[in-house]
């Protein structure tokens, strides 16, 4: 049960991986990420945000997708690393488990407040989450039933 838990939650680290390397891809080549008003590409390459005028709006918006993508990316690379690696660590760590927890909603979200309605969100987001959720599950169902177990024996009722 301890390999399906690190290999669900690798399998949602991989999903959020696989999108963080698209969104980049899709950042700097081709069109997927661009507005489909090429007036309005032209503006934001002219106005800059009330922040700074050392930037563009387009430059801006250039920047916010690729650090979006680094995100998922690490995401993807640490905690797969960790379910692979270090699977008694990252299981062990209520820290680690929840703040992976708390990035994939707040990605769920994000993606359908800002990006996606959830018809058109597609299966990456919540298929990350549905795995990550999955291996927690069955890791704590796991811990518990050995530690049923463990206090079981010491009660000498095994």
């Amino acid at each position: 049960m301890a390999q399906l838990a690190a290999s669900l939650v690798t399998a949602s680290a991989t999903v959020i991986l696989l999108l963080g390397l698209i969104h980049l891809l899709y950042t700097f080549r081709g069109h997927k990420l661009r507005p489909r008003d090429t007036q309005l590409e032209a503006r934001l390459r002219e106005v800059s945000p009330i922040i700074t005028r050392e930037t563009t709006m387009w430059e801006a918006w250039i920047g916010f997708n690729a650090s979006h993508s680094l995100g998922l990316i690490l995401f993807g690379t640490v905690y797969a690393y960790l379910a692979l690696a270090h699977g008694l660590f990252l299981f062990g760590s209520p820290f680690l488990l929840a703040a992976g927890l708390l990035l994939l909603l707040g990605y769920v979200f994000l993606a359908q407040r800002y990006f996606f309605s959830w018809r058109r969100l597609g299966n990456g987001p919540l298929c990350g989450r549905t795995y990550y959720s999955l291996g927690l599950t069955t890791r704590v169902n796991v811990a518990h039933g050995i530690e049923r177990w463990s206090v079981d024996i010491i009660r000498g009722k095994r």
